[in-house]
């Protein structure tokens, strides 16, 4: 293999799809250690309030009518916030646009990558389309995961800065769990990431415009590789090279690309455990700043009258991902803000989606537009993507500094959510989609955390 204008991609061995997609494909629920299982179902849970709390979105509503509109009114697979039945390919598109609109959906440090949107979604769908038991779904999940989450890390932070990575490796990481679910030999499933592989898209651009895109991303991340996944099923053939070849994903998507990360510790080093819950209803490079600056505010009884400026020291993706947002003008562009962001947190002290919701009419908040800036910070910087410090600077108007420090931000493997804490935001978000009867959400709740134990997968709602 030739490495082009990325040195490091000479070290390719030319074999790295074949190894990740045979690795996909040959994964048994018995082989995967029962912590591994455990955390899967935990973020299962927690995928599924995200996508419930998407039900009354504007840009999930239309989802759902170009699925009422182009798709079957009736089949296998469930469409979670429209409650009716539909196709693969049209659950999984709708449910994984509504997971990502809320920004309440797990990501994974180390590859900038939210898994659960991508791979819960086609891996539902399919199993409910072909009846599969709740341990196939679960081992599909994790096949998701890690191939996701490698291919990721695979694409480095050259790529994070131009593409949205959950929108890339997102549609390998679908038509991994789906391959896994359809009996995909090791043979076939590099076809599937060839076919997901050529699809991969989604770029930053639209957060300038407050659009809609990023729902899309997942959308279609979902549904292109369940599709990818089911044509390969019937012998469609795909790149056999699609990551690392000559014209793959690297050399059109990547500067820095690493092959030796698509193959890491597979079947020992589990990724899935490494990936963090949400806590904020924010994107996650507000997170750290935002847990930093709570904690000044706690040790130090600050109002928010008393604070006269804030300063978030960050990475420097934080700076192109949330740098373009200078004047939000939608609550989902407002979540792309760290001065909005932070805001909420000296406001209220706490950043949820109710907060976010009312934050336009929120004078305390939106007054902070002005008195948040970002400056990169180099350890922060080093650290990055691996582990995400929180770092700030607040000054009060009285002169006072203070500087704020979290080397974990709550969600994070070190810094988790308990179970508890996992059911009751999934129940909150269930509440706030509002299309959940009170009546329902105990059972809905026993369905999603004894997924496991499921002869067949069957409707959710």
């Amino acid at each position: 293999m030739t490495g082009g204008k990325n040195p490091a991609m000479r070290n390719a061995t030319g074999h790295e799809t074949a190894d990740l997609a045979a690795f996909a494909s040959k994964l048994r629920f018995d082989d995967i250690p029962a912590p591994v299982i455990s955390r899967a179902v935990e973020l299962f849970v927690d995928w599924a309030g995200s996508t419930l709390s998407g039900t009354q979105a504007r840009a999930i509503k239309i989802l759902e009518g170009l699925a009422q509109a182009m798709g079957p009114s009736d089949g296998g697979a469930e469409i979670l916030t429209a409650r009716r039945m539909s196709s693969p390919f049209f659950a999984a598109l709708v449910n994984a646009g509504a997971s990502h609109i809320s920004e309440q959906d797990d990501v994974h440090n180390g590859s900038v990558f939210h898994p659960a949107a991508v791979v819960f979604p086609p891996a539902l769908a399919t199993a409910q389309h072909v009846g599969a038991s709740g341990r196939e779904f679960l081992a599909a999940s994790v096949a998701g995961y890690e191939a996701g989450i490698r291919i990721g890390e695979f694409l480095g932070r050259s790529h994070y800065r131009i593409f949205h990575t959950t929108g890339t490796a997102g549609t390998l990481a679908a038509a991994a769990a789906t391959g896994r679910l359809l009996g995909l030999s090791p043979d076939a499933m590099p076809h599937a990431f060839g076919s997901a592989g050529t699809q991969a898209a989604g770029l930053w651009e639209f957060l300038r415009d407050a659009a809609d895109s990023k729902q899309l991303h997942t959308a279609k991340a979902a549904a292109d590789g369940l599709t990818a996944a089911f044509l390969a099923r019937d012998g469609f053939t795909g790149a056999k090279r699609i990551l690392e070849g000559a014209q793959g994903m690297a050399a059109g998507m990547s500067e820095d690309a690493d092959p030796a990360k698509l193959t890491d510790r597979l079947g020992s080093r589990w990724a899935l455990t490494e990936t963090s819950f949400k806590f904020h209803a924010s994107c996650r490079h507000t997170h750290p700043a935002a847990d930093a600056l709570l904690s000044v505010l706690v040790e130090n009884d600050l109002s928010p009258g008393e604070i006269d400026r804030v300063t978030a020291h960050v990475h420097q993706a934080a700076i192109d991902v949330l740098g373009p947002v200078t004047n939000p003008s939608t609550v989902h562009q407002a979540k792309f803000s760290m001065p909005a962001t932070l805001g909420l947190i000296a406001a209220h002290r706490r950043a949820g989606m109710a907060d976010f919701d009312s934050f336009f009419g929120d004078e305390t908040a939106r007054s902070f537009l002005n008195r948040v800036d970002m400056r990169l910070d180099p350890e922060v910087d080093a650290a990055y993507p691996a582990r995400w410090i929180g770092k700030v600077s607040v000054w009060t108007k009285d002169g006072r500094e203070f500087r704020g420090r979290v080397d974990e931000p709550k969600g994070d493997p070190g810094n988790t959510l308990s179970r508890a804490e996992i059911d009751e935001k999934a129940r909150r978000l269930v509440a706030y989609g509002k299309s959940v009867r009170d009546s329902e959400v105990d059972g809905l709740m026993a369905k999603l955390w004894s997924i496991a134990d499921a002869q067949k997968i069957g409707r959710l709602l």
